[in-house]
């Protein structure tokens, strides 16, 4: 099986006549042949429109294509081999060969993909051979080939992948070679090739191999029959750690392959940050391989509820946000802390040989101001039905409010009442003007009266009155001076009438 497109394919093509450039059916700059179209090393950043909808293999090797516009394939459904090695593509878009549903062979060799997206594959249910080699890959991630029931070649070689997890190559029951040659691989669990029930090339030469416990299986895994898959010149040799450094796995005994069992330090364990502020952590870990440090925060339970585990902190860190998990540095950075940031934390390390965790507790201090902002207003006293209300129900403070209204109203009736006998008793004791309290009758029944005919009586207990007495004239006469004094004419008409006639009533 060739590691790359068949070249003797491509020169048996160039054999068959072909249809000039720009003829119907066919993309300028382009060479049909058949059910064949070659567009390779045409500088082409995109794919070709006008690419008859008939063709069965597609060339478009060493051009600049940097991306797989949505739908450019679709008219496409009759593809059986497309030729994509040597372009500049980044990324594959999830079901960019949804339509190609008979394409046997891809090759995507030679270009800039950083890592596959689960669904990047799906549609392509007839595949047989992937050509992923020579490309940017440091992982592949659960799933990524689930997809492709009927894959029988992965050429992975020449990435830098680093990791493969557990359920990368699930899904690929049919996989007969698998190529991981020339990548950055340390180790590779038993999980990752057990899905693997059809392989029988494995080659994993030329990568930077841990001997450690985490590799003892695969060790066992060759000498029990494994080494049918590999060829003579594929071994596996050990980069570290230094005493084992360029032995062969399969000359390494089971106990020479060891792990020491991480061990975490945190100080302090306890801090206090002000409100606003950034914080950040460490998270010191030691073993053997260098183990994975994650921050975790825990969660509170709640009342009624059991205790919650850890959860790790999600990824990118928003505003307010709680943090985010660390796998490289050991380093916690919490950013503008809050009080949701407040709380318990744990750092966990593990490798292959175990793990640790270490707690740590995060107070939040607030300023007196910042208190009194973020305090609850106090609850509103109960309201009480007209026909339930009872002294007793009010809150302390209430009665005692209560009490202190009755007793001042008490005292202001009180006083009020002292005054009003006061004032009271002065006006019975200051002496009345002239003629207060005397007793004027005057009963109309006879005429009407004047002061010469009112008689000052005062009885027992000294109090004044004036009673009529008709025999008196009803003016009095005046002296004999008055007389000499006044006009002739008058004193010698009629008796002088008076102005006016006064009367008294009491």
């Amino acid at each position: 099986m060739a590691p790359g497109p068949p070249a003797l394919l491509l020169l048996s093509l160039l054999s068959l006549p072909s249809l000039p450039p720009g003829a119907t059916g066919c993309p300028a700059t382009c060479r049909c042949y058949s059910a064949t179209v070659e567009c390779g090393a045409l500088r082409l950043r995109v794919v070709p429109p006008g690419i008859p909808p008939g063709t069965q293999t597609l060339f478009l090797q060493d051009n600049s294509i940097a991306r797989l516009e949505p739908g450019i394939l679709a008219p496409l459904a009759a593809l059986r081999h497309l030729y994509l090695h040597n372009n500049s593509l980044r990324a594959l878009e999830p079901g960019a060969f949804g339509a190609q549903s008979r394409l046997l062979e891809l090759a995507l060799t030679g270009n800039r993909l950083r890592g596959l997206r689960v669904g990047a594959f799906s549609g392509l249910a007839q595949l047989r051979i992937l050509y992923l080699a020579g490309n940017q890959l440091v992982q592949l991630l659960d799933f990524t080939f689930l997809h492709l029931p009927r894959l029988q070649e992965l050429h992975l070689q020449e990435n830098s992948i680093e990791l493969l997890e557990d359920q990368a190559l699930a899904g690929l029951s049919s996989l007969a070679l698998l190529d991981l040659s020339r990548n950055q691989l340390g180790t590779i669990s038993h999980e990752t090739l057990q899905p693997l029930a059809s392989l029988q090339v494995l080659r994993l030469t030329e990568n930077p191999w841990r001997c450690d416990c985490a590799l003892h299986w695969l060790g066992a895994w060759i000498k029990e029959g494994g080494q049918r898959l590999l060829s003579p010149r594929d071994k596996v040799m050990c980069a570290e750690p230094p005493r084992l450094a360029f032995r062969s796995l399969l000359d390494v005994s089971g106990g020479s392959l060891i792990c020491i069992p991480p061990s975490v330090h945190v100080e302090p364990l306890e801090m206090t940050a002000n409100l606003g502020e950034d914080l950040r952590v460490a998270c010191q870990a030691s073993g053997y391989p260098q183990p994975l440090v994650t921050w975790r925060k825990v969660a509170q339970p709640r009342e009624g509820h059991p205790p919650a585990q850890a959860q790790p902190e999600g990824g990118a860190r928003g505003p307010g946000g709680h943090g985010a998990s660390d796998t490289g540095s050991g380093m916690l950075f919490l950013t503008n802390i809050t009080l949701a940031h407040a709380g318990k934390y744990e750092c966990e390390a593990s490798n292959a040989g175990g793990a640790a965790r270490v707690p740590f507790q995060l107070l939040v201090n607030l300023s007196r101001q910042q208190q009194l902002q973020l305090a609850p207003p106090p609850p509103p006293e109960p309201l009480h039905e007209a026909g339930s209300m009872a002294f007793r129900a009010l809150g302390l403070a209430t009665q005692t409010t209560v009490v202190a209204a009755i007793a001042l109203l008490a005292f202001t009736a009180l006083l009020l009442a002292t005054l009003i006998c006061r004032r009271r008793r002065r006006r019975k004791k200051a002496p009345g003007p002239p003629g207060e309290g005397a007793l004027f009758v005057n009963d109309y029944s006879d005429g009407p009266c004047t002061f010469a005919q009112l008689e000052e009586l005062r009885d027992e207990r000294g109090h004044e009155m004036f009673v009529i007495d008709r025999s008196k004239p009803l003016f009095a006469e005046g002296p004999a001076e008055s007389a000499e004094g006044a006009a002739p004419g008058l004193a010698q008409g009629l008796p002088l009438q008076p102005p006016a006639a006064y009367e008294i009533h009491c």
